[in-house]
């Protein structure tokens, strides 16, 4: 991986890793504790869980949403839907830090019309990992996928626009945010097992925030 010439004198490096996927090393790290405090709020009013797949295994990432639309799975399918099917509520409004944040990330990695609707909270504990998957419940593939990291390390595997072959491996550390579109946007992507360990500000969990446009 390379570091892009294009972000030279940033305050934060970018590396970019396929070809129109980056890595923007720590760029969130110092709103962290605003964001956390944000996630807090959120998960009050739709609460974790861990949703089960359409072929009825148990997802090992405990998950809730927030935005105007909120990302879910069961034995019907994989799907957006407007309110939380726990509450029956509207799931709760994106904070505008977030969304902000979001956007700008997005700008500077060329994707400047960016505006998401739908933020997926996805909480890791040791041993909960993501198999590789595309993102492909979204209605506009022009719109990148942008996802910030935080708390305990973990390998981002980023794999081809088909199934199979050895996928590139990605270190997320706390703060780092992912940026990917374009050709690349439906490439196949996942996490490797999430290793034990304790984080000052999650302590033993990696939380993953991933904004779309629904």
């Amino acid at each position: 991986m390379a570091s892009l010439d294009l972000f030279a004198g940033e305050n934060h490096e970018v590396t970019q890793f396929s070809e129109q996927a980056y890595l923007l090393h720590g760029h969130v790290a110092s709103q962290a504790d605003t964001i956390l405090s944000h996630l807090r709020d959120v998960i009050k009013q739709s609460p974790l869980r861990q949703f089960v797949t359409p072929g009825g295994g148990k997802m090992s990432v405990r998950t809730s949403s927030c935005g105007d639309f909120g990302w879910i799975t069961d034995k019907k399918g994989y799907r957006y839907t407007d309110t939380d099917p726990i509450t029956k509520k509207p799931w709760p409004p994106m904070p505008e830090t977030l969304k902000t944040l979001a956007e700008q990330a997005a700008a500077k990695c060329g994707f400047e019309s960016f505006s998401p609707n739908a933020c997926l909270i996805n909480v890791y504990h040791p041993g909960a990992a993501m198999g590789l998957h595309q993102d492909k419940d979204e209605s506009d593939f022009s719109q990148p996928i942008v996802s910030f990291s935080f708390g305990l390390p973990v390998t981002f595997l980023w794999g081809g626009l088909k199934r199979g072959g050895s996928p590139q491996k990605v270190t997320l550390q706390h703060g780092d945010v992912l940026v990917w579109g374009g050709p690349d946007r439906l490439r196949y992507h996942g996490v490797k097992k999430l290793a034990n360990g304790q984080h000052p500000l999650t302590g033993n969990v990696r939380v993953n925030l991933t904004f779309r446009v629904r």
